[in-house]
């Protein structure tokens, strides 16, 4: 894609256009998700101990399989997104207000000067439009650049709802390293709008 074109593609519903300036999104595929999030985590500490403001969160899974919570990379803040429903039950256990506290969260720091959004997962929620969607939005709507994990099992709902602006990278530290300095370089080179 040249810089200068024109994309459009859909995030949450909103047609949004690509243009110059536009920031890209980092997609680690998630099929080892403890490693890719501990990498997002790790990634994030580093950039903000060299002074860049990163917001966003990262997924941990604590008491088991059906207990997830996900943490605030810049203040440490903690969404614990799965309820107890006690023992035997088989009804989703998403606690939706937990989850939509961290989507505002990501908004806030998306709209509040951070330089880069983490955000854990583009899994079964996001692939129907909800979750942390409107996450996704924010970020890109003020030209943050982010990283975010994709689930194996929604590449296709990912892939329509991310369209160009979406680069698979290996989950790996350098490439990670390598993608920030390719688009901080080119943030540093556009005229602010």
């Amino acid at each position: 894609m040249s810089v200068h074109s024109k994309e459009s593609h859909d995030l949450s519903g909103a047609l949004l256009t690509a243009t110059a300036g536009w920031t890209r999104i980092a997609a680690l595929p998630a099929e080892d998700s403890a490693r890719v999030q501990s990498l997002m985590q790790a990634f994030a500490e580093e950039l903000m101990q060299s002074g860049v403001r990163v917001g966003g969160v990262t997924q941990t899974r604590v008491a088991g399989r059906s207990g997830i919570m996900l943490r605030d990379v810049a203040t440490g803040d903690s969404y614990s997104i799965s309820q107890d429903l006690g023992p035997g039950s088989v009804a989703c256990n998403l606690d939706t207000s937990e989850l939509a506290l961290a989507c505002a969260a990501i908004e806030r720091a998306a709209r509040g000067g951070a330089q880069l959004i983490v955000i854990s997962k583009f899994s079964k929620q996001e692939a129907g439009r909800g979750g942390l969607c409107d996450a996704f939005r924010a970020a890109m709507t003020a030209r943050v650049p982010v990283i975010a994990a994709v689930s194996p099992h929604y590449r296709e709902e990912w892939r329509a709802f991310a369209g160009p602006l979406a680069e698979d990278l290996a989950p790996e530290r350098q490439a990670l390293a390598d993608w920030w300095a390719k688009n901080h370089a080119a943030a540093a080179d556009q005229p602010s709008i």
